[in-house]
This record gives C-alpha cells, structure tokens and sequence, in this order.
C-alpha cells in the first residue's frame, strides 16, 4: 500500500517535471538552405597527387549583405531586402567554397585542401570575393558572382584574376525555389572555375 501510494503521490510530480524538461532542442519551423554539387569524387576514389598539383581553395570574402546566413534580395539600384523565412545552414562563403572544391576535385583529379591541410603541400591557392549570391528581384533570378584568385605556385606575385557570373530563372521568391535556383547557379559557376583552374 506504501508504494502504491508513493507511485499516485509521485505520477503528477513527474508530469509537471515533464513539461518543464526537453530534451533534445524543437526542430526549426522553416527548414535550413544549404548547397550540393552536381559533381563529386566517389567514395573510396584514392587521390595521389604529384607535388604541386593540389588545389587549396580558400574561403572567399563577401561584402556585408552576405556576411550572415540570410539571402539578399536586391531590387532596384539600392534596395535590399531579405528573402522571408529563408536561413542558410551555414554562412554562404563557406558553403560555395565547399562546392567549388568539390566539383574542381571531381573535373580535374586534383586533390583539393582546406586551409589546415595545405600546410602540406598548398599548391595552387583559390581565393577571391564572393560578390553576389542572391535573388536579383527585377529579372526575377538568382544570381552568383564569383571573382577569383588564383596563384599557381610559391611566387604570390605570380597570379590570375577572373569574375565568372551565373543567373538561373526564379519563377517566386520562396525558400525553396530560391535555394534550388542558387544551387543550380553555383554549380555554374564552380564548374566554370574548375575548368579554368585545371588548364
């Protein structure tokens, strides 16, 4: 009788607790964007690189409008907005540097490095600015501009600068379509710079 007793004193004691305890945080309501590339190395692909022949791809810097994990809208010649309800995983430079190392280590064989790796052996170094990666709401696009910095080698002196740019039609600013249209454009423009970085 004690513990049943105890068991009925203690059962609305442990309901309160439980409205009070979470475990594990709710999931968002609107779900985080993120990027994929169209090419990638398979796994369990080995890569032995010569000396030199690897790719350091650094991530790049944005102007203030991306330095957060919200999409830019711009409209008109000064206008900024924010797409609603739209929130990257993580911030946009280092998901595109991400992509783009992929898809260069997939079109081009060469090994690709981060930062910390390329202690090793860096040899060519991708750097540059990520200057657009958003929604142009005039021409109803998503847009990414890319200019890019390469240096092949130890000479720093010795280096290369191109924009590449990419647009991809957006039919409504909603998060999914924007995240699709943006991940199609900078797939554009990481195949366009692998090319370039594998001549």
């Amino acid at each position: 009788m004690k513990k049943l007793a105890l068991l009925l004193l203690a059962a609305p004691f442990a309901a309160t607790l439980s409205g009070c305890v979470s475990f594990g945080g709710k999931p968002p309501k609107v779900p985080f964007l993120t990027l994929e590339a169209a090419e990638q190395i398979k796994p369990g692909d080995v890569q032995t690189p010569a000396s030199g022949t690897t790719v350091t791809v650094l991530f790049p810097t944005v102007p203030h409008e991306l330095a957060t994990t919200r999409v830019p809208v711009h409209s008109g010649e000064n206008a900024v907005a924010y797409v609603k309800d739209a929130q990257w995983v993580e911030a946009p430079p280092r998901l595109f540097a991400r992509l783009v190392g992929d898809t260069i280590s997939a079109r081009t064989g060469r090994p690709v490095l981060s930062y910390r790796q390329s202690q090793i052996d860096p040899g060519a170094v991708l750097s540059g600015e990520l200057r657009q990666f958003g929604v142009d709401a005039d021409s109803n696009e998503a847009v990414v501009q890319f200019d890019a910095l390469l240096v092949q080698g130890d000479d720093a002196t010795k280096f290369q600068k191109r924009r590449f740019e990419a647009r991809a039609p957006l039919a409504e600013v909603k998060p999914d379509l924007v995240a699709k249209a943006l991940n199609q454009a900078a797939n554009q423009v990481a195949t366009q710079v692998a090319d370039w970085v594998g001549k």
